[in-house]
């Protein structure tokens, strides 16, 4: 006897979901719970970590000769981090600590990946001395960079941070690990040192300034950059530290922390922050929209309302067409990191996946990141029983709303989301607009069967209150359960969108995340959710083009 299981695959889906009915109320900033879900403790070595790293630095010297020698001296650079997340996989310290230190490793666990607040090409970016003559160009209040590790660290966990602004003579503790004045610390562990200190008052530049006092009489401290700066009654995280002379330290405010992380790790984000709305996952606020239908008298007995024009747009939406066509033109040509997990539910992912993909002409090639070979026109599926994956949705749902196919539109109540004040607008493109397909697919191992189908689909696009686009959602209406649905319902993508901001180089907007969701046979739901980093060329003078060679479009 053979047995064949039968695994259906959604290779392609473009949707959202029809779940909510009623229009959502977000909560105003006074609201928002000022903390994460992270526990604190009291024990902070197990949340507050050093971070170093040796190297081996040829110089020269006097020899015993009295002339020049080569010789090799040991080079070390100190810092400190510390957990965001329960788990403690994902280490915060500073940009600065991560560019000078360069680890490899954090307590002996490897790190896998590095995403940067700021950088030297960043608007805003300034000259900062690291010593030794050094300098290195970046926006110190976003100073920080994040570290993901292989595994998490064991018997370390994150601490719960705070939202709230410090009062004048609030009275804190510096927890870094100092890396003193001595090579003893080279070869030696480090010992974690609280610093009190109280607050002082934010600096021009959006930090926090402290007075703090030295246990050892030091004139400087070093090593504690990364560190923590923690309420001493609360025990939460109020700062991260930056830098100190001989009596203030500085630290970057947590809501440049919130803001950082909910960029280049939005759905990690979700988690510690659960009640600040996270766009990328975010539901729809308003129940689906629904235009009038387009009545034809000859098909609708009594029905006769004779020739009718279309009635002329509002402004704002005749604007919004504009900006989605723009942003749909704008990003036809680019290279990027595509990064991907998939998994069940509120379960963890199960699979994950990094890709280069190289847009030419809006056409889309994959290869895997950092040093795949063969490219791929599709994600390859990823090896895991039922799942959903993103096809083009960043660039067609632009496209589908803006100035070509006329899409339904129409305008809701505006919003504030997260400090932030947003129009928003809401569509709807029927089966015979023919511009939301569905592709389902049972896959049998040696062979698979599926067929893309037309269906109806609505959706809601967010913008900031100069109409650039901020979040495109679409659902897709798959509630009269036809068979070439193979199950599969309450489709639903999410994409988006947010300002590149380089030296030399205009401001554009580009996709940010993706995330897609289906459910199975009313069971189990499915979801990927991927991330956008890494842009390398982003010139619409300059066309990229298959063999990477740049040259003038015709």
């Amino acid at each position: 006897m053979m047995l064949r299981e039968t695994i259906p695959i959604l290779i392609a889906c473009s949707c959202l979901s029809p779940i909510v009915a009623a229009q959502r109320d977000f909560p105003s900033p006074s609201t928002v719970p000022s903390t994460s879900t992270v526990e604190h403790t009291q024990d902070f070595s197990e949340v507050v970590v050093s971070i170093s790293s040796l190297k081996i630095v040829p110089s020269v010297r006097l020899g015993i000769t009295g002339k020049p020698a080569p010789v090799l001296d040991l080079g070390a650079n100190f810092g400190t981090g510390f957990c965001l997340d329960a788990e403690c996989r994902f280490i915060i310290t500073n940009y600065h600590v991560a560019m000078i230190a360069r680890p490899s490793k954090v307590k002996g666990d490897k790190i896998i990946k590095r995403y940067f607040a700021t950088g030297p090409q960043d608007e805003g970016a300034t000259t900062n001395s690291i010593g030794n003559g050094g300098v290195l160009p970046y926006v110190t209040r976003r100073d920080l960079a994040m570290f993901e590790l292989r595994r998490p660290l064991p018997h370390h966990h994150g601490l719960t941070l705070s939202l709230d602004e410090p009062q004048v003579g609030q009275e804190v503790d510096i927890y870094g690990y100092p890396s003193g004045d001595s090579h003893v610390h080279v070869i030696g562990a480090r010992e974690l040192i609280p610093f009190p200190a109280t607050f002082k008052a934010p600096t021009t530049s959006g930090l926090l300034a402290f007075d703090y006092h030295s246990p050892h009489n030091s004139t400087r401290i070093r090593g504690i950059s990364g560190g923590i700066v923690v309420d001493r009654k609360t025990k939460k995280i109020l700062g991260i530290m930056s830098e100190t002379n001989d009596t203030t330290a500085v630290a970057v405010p947590v809501q440049a922390l919130v803001d950082f992380v909910g960029k280049v790790q939005p759905f990690l984000a979700q988690r510690i922050f659960p009640m600040r709305e996270i766009l990328s996952v975010s539901a729809d606020l308003y129940p689906k929209f629904v235009p009038a239908p387009d009545y034809n008298p000859e098909y609708v007995p009594g029905v006769a309302f004779g020739l009718q024009r279309r009635p002329e747009e509002p402004h704002e939406v005749k604007a919004l067409r504009d900006k989605a066509q723009v942003l749909a033109d704008s990003i036809r040509n680019y290279i990027a990191v595509q990064t991907f997990e998939w998994g069940s539910g509120d379960n963890e992912p199960v699979a994950e996946a990094e890709f280069q993909v190289r847009v030419v002409d809006g056409v889309q090639v994959f290869r895997r990141y950092p040093d795949g070979k063969r490219e791929y026109e599709e994600i390859p599926n990823p090896r895991w029983g039922s799942w959903v994956l993103p096809a083009d949705d960043w660039s067609k749902l632009p496209k589908m709303i803006g100035t070509e196919f006329r899409l339904k539109v129409r305008q809701a109540a505006e919003v504030v989301v997260n400090e932030q004040r947003m129009k928003v607008f809401q569509f709807y493109a029927s089966v015979e607009d023919n511009l939301c397909p569905f592709a389902p697919v049972d896959n049998y191992g040696f062979f698979s069967i599926g067929k893309t189908i037309a269906v109806a689909c609505y959706g809601e696009v967010w913008t900031d209150e100069d109409i650039n686009i901020i979040r495109i959602s679409q659902s897709l209406e798959l509630s009269d359960k036809l068979k070439a649905y193979r199950g599969w319902e309450d489709c639903r993508v999410v994409i988006t969108y947010g300002w590149l901001k380089r030296v030399n180089e205009p401001p554009r907007f580009v996709p940010l995340t993706i995330f897609t969701e289906a459910r199975y046979k009313k069971k189990e739901i499915y979801w990927c959710r991927g991330t956008f980093t890494n842009y390398q060329r982003f010139d619409s003078e300059v066309k990229i083009i298959a063999n990477g060679v740049r040259s003038p479009p015709p």
